[in-house]
C-alpha cells in the first residue's frame, strides 16, 4: 500500500499488471462512422486543449499498451468565487502520473485551484491518484456508492494468497493444472499497490444528479458492466459527454464476470447500458473518453460495440449447439489474438460474461462436471 505522502508514490521500475492498467477488451473495433475533430493530436507535458465550453483535455501517460489516460478538467467556481477546475479520473499511483499532475500544476494549471476530484468508476487508472489530489488539494472525492464501495473492498483485499473462489472459477472454466498452479504462485491483493489510500468520506452522485460548476451543469449519466456503477457526465448545454470506459472510440471495453459476483450478469448489464445511452444522450454530442481522442459519433458508436457483442453471441450460441463447451474452447470464437498465460485471465472473465448471457437468455445450460462448467446447447 503506497504510503500518505506524496514521497511515497512508487516509481514505475516496471509495468503494473496489465490485469490493473488495462481494463480494455482484446477485440478492436472498426473506426468506421466516427469523425475526430481534433485528429491524433494530444495534450503535451503540463498543457491542456480546450474542447468546448467548460471543459478542458490532460492526458497523463501511464505504462503498458494503452499508454496513457485522459483527464478531464471541467470549469468550475472556486470557495472565493474566483475560477477553479474539477479533475475528472486521474491515473495510478506511479510517479509516472503524479509527475504528470505536477507539470499540469506548473503549467496550464497554474494559479488555478482544484475544486473536487470526480472518478468515473473503481479501475486503478481511473482513481489511483484521487485520493492524493483530494489531500493534496484539500478537496472532496465525488464517486458513485457502487464503485466507491466496490472500490474500498477491493483495495483492503490484500490477501497473500490467492483465494480459493479464483482458483476454483479458474479450474470451472476449464483451465488446466499447470494453468492454475502458475495463478497460485502469482500472488493477490496488487489492486491496492497502485492506488493512493482513498480518504474515508466522499461525496456520493448517482444516476440522474446535476453538478452545478458556475455557469456550466452537468449530468450523471449512471451505466453498468465494465464496472458496478459508472458515472458518465452530460454537459447538455456544451454538447459534451464525458464517457470515461463506457464508451471507447477504438476498442471494447472490458466486460467480465469476477469471483466479487460469480453469478452476475455483466453483459446483461452492459447492452441494457448502450440501449439506454442511445435514449438518453443526443447522438451528436462531442464523446470525451478515458482512452483515444475526443470523437463524434456516439450512436453509431454504441451501435456498433452492441452489434459487435450479438455477433459474438450468435457465434458462441452456434458453437455450443454443435458440441458442448468450456470457457476456455471459446476464445478463438471471442478474441482475435492468442490468448496465452499472461492475459487468460482477463479473457476467462470475458468469456464467462458472454456465457452467462447465454445462459440468461435460455440459449445455453451450463453442466458441473467434477467442478469444470461444460455449455450444451438447448434445443
Amino acid at each position: 500500500m503506497p504510503g500518505s505522502d506524496e514521497d511515497n508514490i512508487p516509481a514505475a521500475s516496471g509495468s503494473p499488471d496489465a490485469s490493473l492498467t488495462q481494463d480494455d477488451s482484446f477485440t478492436a473495433t472498426s473506426r468506421a462512422g466516427l469523425t475526430y475533430p481534433w485528429g491524433e493530436a494530444a495534450p503535451g507535458p503540463g498543457e491542456t486543449i480546450r474542447i468546448a465550453d467548460g471543459i478542458s483535455w490532460a492526458r497523463i501517460p501511464m505504462p503498458g499498451s494503452l499508454g496513457h489516460i485522459n483527464s478531464w478538467i471541467l470549469d468550475d467556481v472556486a470557495d472565493d468565487g474566483g475560477d477553479g477546475v474539477a479533475v475528472v479520473d486521474t491515473g495510478v499511483c506511479l510517479t509516472i502520473c503524479s509527475d504528470a499532475w505536477k507539470a499540469l500544476y506548473a503549467g496550464a494549471l497554474a494559479d488555478t485551484p482544484v475544486t473536487r476530484v470526480i472518478g468515473t468508476h473503481l479501475h486503478p487508472d481511473h482513481i489511483g491518484l484521487a485520493g492524493w489530489i483530494a489531500k493534496k488539494k484539500g478537496v472532496k472525492l465525488w464517486m458513485t456508492r457502487g464503485e466507491m464501495l466496490t472500490a474500498r473492498m477491493i483495495v483492503g483485499d490484500t490477501s497473500d494468497t490467492v483465494p480459493d473462489e479464483a482458483l476454483a472459477q479458474s479450474r470451472a472454466a476449464g483451465w488446466d493444472d499447470a494453468a492454475i498452479e502458475a495463478q497460485r504462485a502469482s500472488g493477490w491483493g496488487r489492486f491496492g499497490a497502485i492506488v493512493f489510500p482513498l480518504p474515508r468520506s466522499y461525496v456520493r452522485i448517482k444516476d440522474g444528479d446535476v453538478l452545478d460548476m458556475g455557469a456550466h451543469q452537468w449530468r450523471v449519466v449512471v451505466g453498468s458492466g465494465h464496472s458496478p456503477e459508472h458515472a458518465c457526465l452530460w454537459n447538455e448545454r456544451a454538447g459534451v459527454f464525458v464517457a470515461g470506459d463506457q464508451v471507447l472510440p477504438r476498442i471494447s471495453s472490458n466486460v467480465s464476470v469476477n469471483i466479487t459476483e460469480p453469478d452476475a450478469d455483466p453483459l446483461g448489464e452492459w447492452l441494457a447500458s448502450i440501449d439506454k445511452l442511445i435514449a438518453v444522450v443526443p447522438g451528436d454530442v462531442t464523446v470525451c473518453p478515458a482512452h483515444g481522442e475526443p470523437f463524434k459519433g456516439l450512436h453509431v458508436r454504441l451501435m456498433a460495440l452492441r452489434d459487435e457483442h450479438r455477433m459474438r453471441l450468435y457465434n458462441l450460441a452456434e458453437a455450443i449447439a454443435k458440441a458442448p463447451m468450456r470457457a476456455v474452447d471459446t476464445y478463438p470464437l471471442l478474441f482475435n489474438r492468442p490468448i496465452g498465460a499472461d492475459n487468460q485471465g482477463l479473457a476467462t472473465g470475458e468469456a464467462l460474461a458472454h456465457l452467462k448471457r447465454l445462459e440468461v437468455e435460455g440459449r445455453v445450460r451450463k453442466e458441473d462436471r467434477d467442478g469444470v462448467w461444460w455449455y450444451h446447447g438447448v434445443a
